[in-house]
């Protein structure tokens, strides 16, 4: 991988400046597979020590759909609320300030297009709308307002910077409920009854993707809206398998991964994430869900990265949208460390992934495209596929 200036980019220089070592592991952790033992003399990805700008937020996903109402039936179902519904364009929010998180443009293909970012300033978006293959600066007619640069990414989906949205009044959504705990109780005299309807989604928290050009996409992301690997998973090798990337706020708590990204033969939407309220929030999404026929893809769980309580569902097309709370929070001093990619790695508890979570679908087109990236991309070898298939398929 290389950083902005072409030069190799490793993990752990950030790190080591501060003393700090990257492949240590917290003691919450233990239970995970660890890479200590590897010889890790692949290049990892790396924060990047001068990025063109630093994104603030995920704004939103960018979805292609041939039908807007089977759309939005599924995210109300979900727990989304529409912001904004015209012919060709449908916009879903959660109950937080952000005008719309969820876009579905209308087309004749079921497609991710990409996805979108806040960053802090006009002078972000003009430094970002000066580098290759971004558009100028322009207005956003959608709600809210503001000012975006579109650019293109190295796995070839639409990445929008944006700044200067409106916020959105907030909706009132139901608090967390307060947890009895054996030796604390504080419902005293009191009950608690989730409503029977869906969760209240308050905000889109991250996306995973997978790109045959790992390295290369991973140092786009670093060096352009400046995010930080919070934890890399590696393959027998020592070369990375996958990657979790937070934002940098400074001293501010960022989530644990805004994006995560894995190595895959072809560029490929796995999932995007959206956070609720609590477990029973989680649990009631379940319920509502599978009352109304949708298929379930995998949950309830507790992931060990990151350890939100997940659920995971297919729109209509397939695509997988999970709930999830309760997911860690880092400052940028947080150093990265470095995990043994396994199945065991996934959850710390809950049903098995089932196979087919991570199963690539198998078409004359997804043949050419491995045959396509094999050639094209040095990342990718037929041994690494045949290793990941082997670990999480």
């Amino acid at each position: 991988m290389a950083d902005f200036n072409g030069k190799p980019s490793q993990i752990g220089s950030d790190d080591k400046a501060r003393g700090a070592h990257a492949n240590t592991v917290s003691p919450a952790r233990k239970s995970l597979p660890l890479a200590n033992a590897l010889r890790l003399t692949t290049p990892q990805p790396a924060r990047n020590p001068n990025p063109t700008t630093k994104a603030t937020s995920l704004a939103y996903m960018i979805f292609e759909r041939p039908d807007l109402d089977l759309a939005e039936k599924f995210l109300i179902d979900f727990g989304l609320r529409e912001a904004h519904k015209a012919p060709d364009v449908l916009l879903m929010r959660g109950t937080g300030p952000a005008p719309y998180c969820y876009v579905a443009l209308r087309g004749p293909k079921a497609r991710f297009l990409g996805l979108g970012f806040t960053v802090g300033s006009l002078e972000d978006l003009n430094r970002l709308a000066a580098l290759p293959e971004s558009s100028p600066v322009e207005d956003i007619s959608w709600p809210g307002g503001g000012k975006r640069v579109r650019m293109t990414d190295p796995a070839g989906l639409r990445v929008d910077a944006l700044w200067g949205q409106n916020p959105a009044e907030r909706l009132p959504h139901r608090a967390a409920i307060k947890m009895n705990e054996p030796d604390h109780p504080i419902r005293v005299d009191g009950t608690q009854r989730p409503p029977p309807a869906p969760p209240e989604i308050v905000r889109l928290g991250h996306l995973q993707l997978g790109a045959p050009n790992f390295q290369e996409v991973s140092a786009w992301y670093t060096s352009r809206l400046g995010l930080i690997p919070s934890d890399i998973c590696v393959l027998p090798d020592g070369s990375p398998g996958a990657c979790f990337f937070r934002l940098d706020l400074g001293d501010t708590p960022a989530d644990h991964h805004t994006l995560a990204l894995s190595m895959h033969f072809m560029t490929d939407y796995g999932h995007s994430a959206y956070e609720v309220v609590d477990a029973d929030a989680v649990g009631m999404g379940q319920r509502v869900l599978q009352k109304r026929g949708w298929r379930h893809a995998w949950g309830i769980g507790r992931h060990i990265l990151g350890s939100q309580i997940f659920d995971y569902w297919e729109d209509p097309w397939g695509a997988k949208h999970e709930h999830y709370c309760d997911g860690d929070v880092f400052t940028a001093a947080r150093p990265t460390e470095i995990h043994a990619l396994s199945r065991e790695g996934m959850a710390q508890w809950g049903p098995d992934m089932p196979k087919r979570f991570t199963r690539p679908e198998i078409s004359l087109a997804s043949l050419k495209e491995l045959v396509h990236s094999l050639r094209a991309y040095d990342d990718l070898s037929l041994k690494k596929l045949i290793t990941l298939l082997k670990i999480v398929a």
